[in-house]
């Protein structure tokens, strides 16, 4: 699984000019789900997300995660983010997972957030065209690759 989590002051996702979710201060994440990928790798992005600490603190440290300011999340998915670009100009997104495995690991990964204690989580419409609008705060954007995790 590969992640772009933004820290945010707010961060919205329309589909056909309509809201369907939503944030204040928190993260935005683009989540792309890679073919072989499984619930391990959902379940330790979620942990390492959850306790990824990138808020700052009382001396304008690093030093607070999501759930110490009380944050929420939006989590978009992106296959785009799955793309190889190693050949040519046109990416290629064989290494994607297919779009009904990519949806469930998509859903539980944001399953495993709650169940990692963060209080809110907002989700975009698994493959529909979106527009997402945030303020990132900072800027602060960290990447994730799970395969860093799981040697690969």
């Amino acid at each position: 699984m590969k992640a772009v989590v933004q820290r945010v002051k707010y961060a919205k996702v329309e589909v056909d000019g309509k809201a369907v979710g939503s944030v204040g201060e928190g993260y935005m994440i683009l989540l792309g789900v890679v073919e072989g990928d499984t619930e391990k790798e959902a379940e330790i992005l979620a942990r390492k997300t959850a306790s990824l600490r990138i808020f700052t603190d009382a001396e304008n440290k690093m030093n607070l995660s999501v759930l110490d300011v009380d944050g929420e999340i939006l989590v978009v998915s992106q296959f785009t983010l799955c793309a190889d670009v190693k050949k040519g100009n046109r990416p290629s997104f064989i290494d994607s997972a297919k779009p009904d495995e990519a949806n469930r690991l998509y859903e539980y990964y944001c399953d495993q957030l709650l169940a990692n204690g963060v209080r809110k989580v907002e989700k975009g419409v698994f493959g529909a065209h979106m527009e997402v609008t945030l303020l990132n705060n900072g800027p602060v954007t960290i990447l994730y690759d799970t395969d860093i995790w799981s040697n690969k």
